[in-house]
């Protein structure tokens, strides 16, 4: 319950300060859809603009495309998605209410003691595995599982739901041409390798990375931001000659564990997870998983994808999609390792982990403050200037290093209120240091910084502000 208060006090915050609303809201919504609001905006670019400078400016052999959501549908159906992108549902026929299968078995598990918990969960993996969906539903039957909404246990049997979204291409009518929503950003990459290799003079091994919105009618999206119809990914297809990709995947698996802890979230919060049923493209595959308040689930999923996507494409197409290797003089098509990274999911674990109830009561006061203790490299805003009053001088001091300091990084200038509540703002936006100008910074050129996770002041020069703040966006990786 303490979680799940949790998760609820995060929503009501991201509302309250700035960072997400429901999408469509005077409508009354549209369910799994979120607007990002102008802190959340900030923070979901720095954290997108972060995972580019890792892989694109810190990797020589890794550049970056930006492919369109629309392509031929036959894309799609040489990738498996149209015949293999599915989810097992079932529906109860009370309450009419479909839900995806490893959902409702996993609520239902986490409601069990742990041994039972874990039990279940292995049985429904190793039914899902050999697509056994008569079995499911004898599991759900047999464990007494029913809708949360009618509390019957009616269900239909289990069947397969494509995910994907279709939409019409050109004029309404007979003549107008279907196509689908992209599903993933991956197959932009797999189908300009060739255009990219060639013009880029790519050689073995090399990467391609994207970013960009996906789009899967999840039947049961949940859990605020982390599974939504309408999403961001952060993709990455690094394409090396074949019989090395499981080197490759163990290097990616650790590439990639290291950018999280650079975050600042403790290794702890993580865990990989090694998937028990493989996608029809991988030969391995796993999920680095963060400790929700809703427990541990997927960010990032790493594949060893083998050279499926290419040689569909290049069968589907008839064209030639083969890389010459000059140094073993030979012709191939390369395998693929992937890190597929959430950007909404990853938006949500940096609030979870950020997200603190501090309780700064003392015998003479009842006090508390809700902050977030965003890194200051993601934190929407660096820095907060606050005159200490609105007159003698001291706004003219806070605008001209207001005017030196935003065209490095992103500020905020504001004078309303006493210093108190104001401290109290950023601190619930998640702004690491606020700059006050007093009278003394009249007198001997200092400024007071006050720390946001400390809440420690100091008095430092008025020069040294725009460079403490840029060594504390510094990588640490």
């Amino acid at each position: 319950m303490a979680n799940e208060n949790t998760l609820q006090n995060i929503i009501s915050h991201c509302k309250e300060y700035g960072f997400i609303f429901p999408s469509s809201e005077i409508y009354d919504g549209l369910s799994a859809v979120y607007d990002y609001g102008q802190y959340g905006a900030e923070l979901k670019k720095n954290i997108r603009d972060y995972w580019w400078k890792c892989m694109t400016q810190l990797n020589e052999n890794i550049v970056g495309i930006d492919a369109a959501i629309f392509m031929d549908p036959k894309v799609w159906k040489a990738s498996g998605h149209i015949d293999n992108f599915n989810d097992p549902m079932i529906d109860n026929r009370d309450s009419q209410k479909r839900y995806r299968v490893d959902h409702l078995i996993e609520a239902h598990a986490a409601t069990l003691p742990n041994k039972d918990g874990e039990a279940l969960i292995t049985k429904m993996e190793a039914l899902l595995a050999t697509e056994d969906y008569a079995g499911l539903k004898r599991l759900i039957e047999y464990t007494n599982i029913k809708c949360a909404v009618s509390g019957t246990a009616n269900w239909t049997d289990v069947r397969q739901f494509n995910l994907m979204f279709s939409t019409d291409m050109g004029s309404t009518g007979d003549d107008a041409d279907k196509i689908y929503l992209r599903p993933e950003t991956a197959q932009g990459i797999f189908v300009n390798f060739l255009n990219v290799q060639k013009t880029g003079r790519m050689k073995i091994p090399f990467g391609i990375a994207q970013t960009g919105k996906a789009f899967r009618n999840e039947i049961v999206a949940r859990q605020f931001i982390f599974r939504m119809r309408e999403f961001e990914q952060m993709e990455m297809q690094f394409f090396v000659r074949p019989g090395t990709q499981k080197e490759w995947y163990e290097k990616w698996k650790e590439t990639r564990m290291q950018w999280h802890l650079s975050l600042g979230i403790p290794p702890e919060r993580y865990r990989f997870h090694d998937h028990a049923k493989l996608a029809h493209y991988a030969d391995a595959a796993c999920d680095i998983e963060y400790d929700f308040p809703f427990g541990y689930k997927e960010v990032e999923g790493i594949h060893s994808r083998t050279d499926f996507d290419l040689k569909n494409h290049q069968q589907s197409s008839g064209k030639k999609l083969t890389y010459f290797d000059t140094e073993i003089n030979q012709h191939y098509l390369p395998y693929v390792v992937e890190t597929s990274i959430g950007l909404d999911r990853t938006v949500l674990m940096v609030l979870s982990e950020a997200y603190k109830e501090e309780d700064l009561s003392t015998a003479e006061k009842q006090d508390s403050r809700t902050v977030l203790k965003i890194p200051a490299l993601l934190a929407p805003i660096k820095l907060a200037i606050l005159p200490l009053i609105k007159k003698d001088g001291l706004p003219e001091i806070a605008r001209k290093l207001m005017d030196e300091c935003k065209l490095h990084f992103k500020c905020f200038y504001e004078e309303k209120d006493t210093i108190g509540k104001r401290y109290r703002r950023q601190d619930a936006i998640g702004t690491p240091f606020c700059i006050t100008i007093d009278h003394q910074s009249k007198e001997d050129g200092t400024v007071t910084v006050r720390h946001r996770d400390s809440m420690q002041q100091e008095r430092i020069p008025l020069e040294s502000v725009k460079q403490m703040v840029l060594d504390s966006m510094a990588i640490k990786l």
